[in-house]
């Protein structure tokens, strides 16, 4: 069982990563997307931490400042960056090709934020065309086994409660993945089910936070969750987002490198 969980960070100082990476590392994850990481102690003290733990780290830190995104695996990764090439910031969008038979690549999104200041729309508006433009020239079968994820900073065109003030490029960014064949985990597994990630102070709910996966693994979906523990602990102001996808296991969530490799590998995914 591939198990992955996409966590907004909330750019933690010292004291609260302390206290995240202990909660992440009693989960046992195989992949974890970071999102909203920062160059302070906080992120390094995480990253830090997970790679201690044996999990290798993608995250490239912006010399601006600006927020980021991270990836750190327990199945031995390599490099894509025919993924992060053309994407405009492309510490917001780290990816890793997985070592499994076949290969699963992962795709990490921090999307910014956005107030509805000029240049912080022209900054998402073209982030998310560059993310769009570089899967739409991914080969059919690569995206077959693309799994994306993380902060979006978008909510779908029927979100409910309905907001007012999103932009036609926020919604048409969703759609987009839909159109590419990249299906919405959570909302495949539980149609009916409308989910929040992010709470604002007013007691709002919005779904920022999701993971997509291509079609080929779209049979082997097994389950999705959005997990409040994080939030209510004060960890961070978002609700972690998992997903487990069927390989047949044969050492289970915790099991080291070399055996989650080996289950992951033992069937093929059509």
């Amino acid at each position: 069982m591939l198990s992955i969980l996409t966590l907004n960070v909330q750019a933690a100082a010292l004291a609260r990563a302390q206290k995240l990476l202990t909660w992440l590392l009693q989960r046992d994850d195989h992949v974890i997307i970071l999102t909203e990481t920062s160059n302070g102690p906080g992120t390094r003290h995480l990253l830090t931490g997970l790679r201690a733990a044996g999990m290798s780290i993608a995250h490239q830190p912006s010399t601006d400042g600006d927020r980021g995104c991270a990836i750190a695996s327990r199945i031995p990764t390599r490099p894509a960056p025919h993924l992060t090439a053309g994407i405009s910031l492309p510490g917001r969008a780290p990816a890793v090709i997985l070592g499994t038979d076949p290969t699963v690549t992962i795709l990490g999104l921090y999307v910014p934020s956005s107030d509805r200041a000029p240049a912080k729309l022209a900054k998402k508006r073209t982030f998310l065309a560059t993310v769009t433009d570089t899967l739409a020239r991914l080969p059919t079968t690569d995206r077959a086994h693309l799994v994306v994820g993380g902060d979006y900073n978008v909510i779908s065109r029927d979100h409910q409660p309905r907001y007012p003030g999103f932009r036609p490029f926020e919604y048409e960014f969703l759609d987009a993945l839909a159109l590419l064949g990249l299906c919405d985990v959570h909302r495949t597994l539980h149609p009916d089910v409308q989910t929040h990630s992010w709470i604002g102070r007013a007691g709002n709910g919005y779904r920022f936070d999701y993971l997509h996966a291509g079609p080929g693994l779209l049979p082997h979906l097994a389950a999705a969750a959005y997990l409040n523990q994080p939030r209510l602990e004060g960890l961070t102001d978002h609700l972690a987002h998992s997903a487990d996808i069927d390989a047949p296991a044969a050492g289970g969530r915790g099991a080291g490198t070399s055996n989650v490799v080996a289950c992951l590998t033992s069937r093929t995914f059509s």
